[in-house]
């Protein structure tokens, strides 16, 4: 099953993001599930990043959970906001 994992930083958090940028990507390329796009969020202007979007495929929501929670940018504090929502994929152009 397909979830998306939509993260919002902190205000002023982008140094402490850039900080752990590595440990974060590292994290990522190393996922016990399949991620199958992930990348920044970004401001208004698209020079900024204010946060993730990560969509993964999982057998269950708490596994989907439990990988959201091992995030360095999670437990480093960069995220205000993290939501977890299954997800379909009703239309693409691939």
């Amino acid at each position: 099953m397909l979830f998306v994992i939509h993260c919002l930083d902190h205000q002023g958090a982008y140094p402490r993001r850039l900080e752990h940028y590595d440990a974060h990507r590292a994290y990522v390329a190393g996922a016990p599930l399949k991620v199958m796009q992930a990348g920044p969020l970004l401001d208004a202007t698209g020079n900024t990043r204010i946060g993730s979007l990560l969509i993964v495929e999982a057998d269950s929501l708490q596994d989907v959970q439990a990988f959201s929670e091992g995030d360095p940018f999670r437990r480093l504090d960069v995220w205000a906001t993290v939501q977890i929502h299954a997800y379909v994929v009703a239309v693409g152009n691939r």
